[in-house]
């Protein structure tokens, strides 16, 4: 089938047949389909979704597309996490290690920001040296050594997806539910896991912000990962505020280390806790959820997690010095404090503009061509619900140039609504998924 037909046939609701899907992923990877046919084949995925048996060829095809990591019968139970992607979200940071100290090996491969959401890649490209690029063969052997290792995603995972999520990206196709979960899935199931736990997003900074939607992604995976073998549990939170109070990657860098110090801020702990004792049960290091929240917060608060972090910077070349003197990171030359400017109640947070503006800082990208300053970013205490005065401090915005720190300053100002009719925040986490159906938690 030409690759103009099947355009038209999805465009038009009908179902494409899974052997010309599969035959078209194909000839876009080697080059033969061009951007432009793709990006109107998303588009037409992004309003009519895929059938199963289309996001089924599209998974194998992914798949298809690249290595697996074989760990051999290596011995001991393999999880990994993923989020979907929100403003603030540094959990990785603080997850992998923590699971890792306590017996469960974490292989995980991890993304660049995508549109106004943070990436954990990004992140970690704060502290100087440290390398995202391993080999698979070194990411397997420091998997089964360290018992975990936090890489990129590879030319030889998943190729194909690398090329769509690019170009997702900046052709308004991110929220997609079909797309995202064969982007997510392909990858965790090349990373040869065992089981994954998920965290999706829903709020007005999340890709999908209906509560409805992201319980559909999350039940969308959990089926991929069953047909593969795969046990997946998730978690839906929130994301109708930023998650801590950093957005940007140095600065978010430094709120993961306080949390794996035993500080940082309670809802980040939460988060981090909750997915923590998923993944234990999952690998088999605690016999219920109960069990995995004490052994992970033991972890953080006596040190462990915090040991297991500094192995990890050492093993991918990073400086660790970054640990112990925060200094070490890159510091942006321009800090200034905005203030609210008028006195009321903090009835919402526009969290989807507040990435944006963190993007247009320069701590995210807006085209594929854009150079990440990892300096950039702000600090963000507000909270809906929050009473301030006129001289409240809203944000501490850390900026490359007073232009841009102007201008984010005012973005951050109009992502702030006031007034007295403050609704209750979302459940920090709302949902439990699993194959076996859905638990209302909050």
């Amino acid at each position: 089938m030409r690759a103009y037909s099947l355009i038209l046939r999805k465009r038009d609701g009908h179902p494409v047949p899974p052997d010309a899907l599969r035959s078209f992923l194909r000839a876009y990877h080697h080059g033969d389909v061009p951007d432009y046919q793709m990006a109107a084949f998303l588009m037409a995925v992004f309003f009519r979704g895929l059938t199963p048996a289309e996001l089924s060829a599209l998974v194998e095809e992914v798949l298809a597309s690249g290595e697996r990591v074989d760990f051999g019968g290596a011995p001991g139970r393999r999880v990994d996490k993923h989020s979907t992607g929100g403003v603030g979200d540094k959990v990785s940071l603080v997850l992998a290690p923590l699971v890792a100290c306590l017996g469960v090996q974490v292989p995980m491969m991890s993304g660049r920001g995508l549109g106004h959401s943070g990436g954990t890649v990004d992140k970690l490209e704060s502290i100087p040296g440290f390398r995202m690029d391993l080999s698979l063969e070194r990411f397997r052997g420091q998997v089964l050594e360290l018992g975990t290792a936090l890489i990129s995603q590879t030319p030889e995972i998943a190729p194909l997806d690398g090329k769509l999520y690019a170009l997702r990206d900046v052709t308004a196709t991110v929220e997609s539910i079909p797309l995202i979960a064969a982007s997510i899935m392909s990858k965790k199931i090349a990373e040869g896991i065992d089981g994954l736990v998920l965290d999706v997003k829903t709020g007005n900074g999340a890709f999908l912000p209906e509560e409805e939607r992201a319980v559909e992604l999350a039940r969308t995976m959990i089926a991929i990962g069953g047909d593969h073998g795969r046990d997946v549990v998730a978690l839906v939170t929130a994301m109708d505020r930023p998650l801590g109070v950093a957005v940007g990657n140095a600065l978010e860098l430094m709120e993961a280390l306080d949390a794996l110090r035993g500080g940082g801020p309670a809802d980040l702990r939460e988060v981090t806790v909750s997915l923590a004792a998923e993944m234990l049960v999952m690998g088999g290091a605690a016999d219920g959820v109960a069990e995995g929240r004490h052994k992970a917060a033991a972890a953080l608060d006596d040190g462990r997690a915090l040991a297991m972090f500094r192995s990890v910077v050492k093993a991918q070349g990073g400086d660790a010095a970054v640990i112990d003197d925060p200094a070490v990171l890159p510091r942006a030359p321009v800090v200034r404090e905005v203030t609210v400017g008028q006195a009321g109640r903090v009835a919402s947070l526009d969290t989807r503009a507040i990435g944006e503006a963190a993007v247009g800082l320069g701590a995210g990208r807006s085209s594929l061509e854009d150079q990440i300053d990892h300096r950039v970013g702000f600090l963000l205490p507000l909270r809906p619900g929050d009473v301030v005065e006129r001289d409240t401090v809203l944000a501490e915005v850390h900026a490359a140039d007073e232009a841009s720190a102007e201008r984010a300053a005012g973005e951050l100002r109009s992502a702030v609504r006031l007034g007295e009719d403050a609704a209750p925040p979302r459940p920090l986490i709302s949902h439990r998924v699993t194959a076996a159906g859905v638990e209302r938690l909050g």
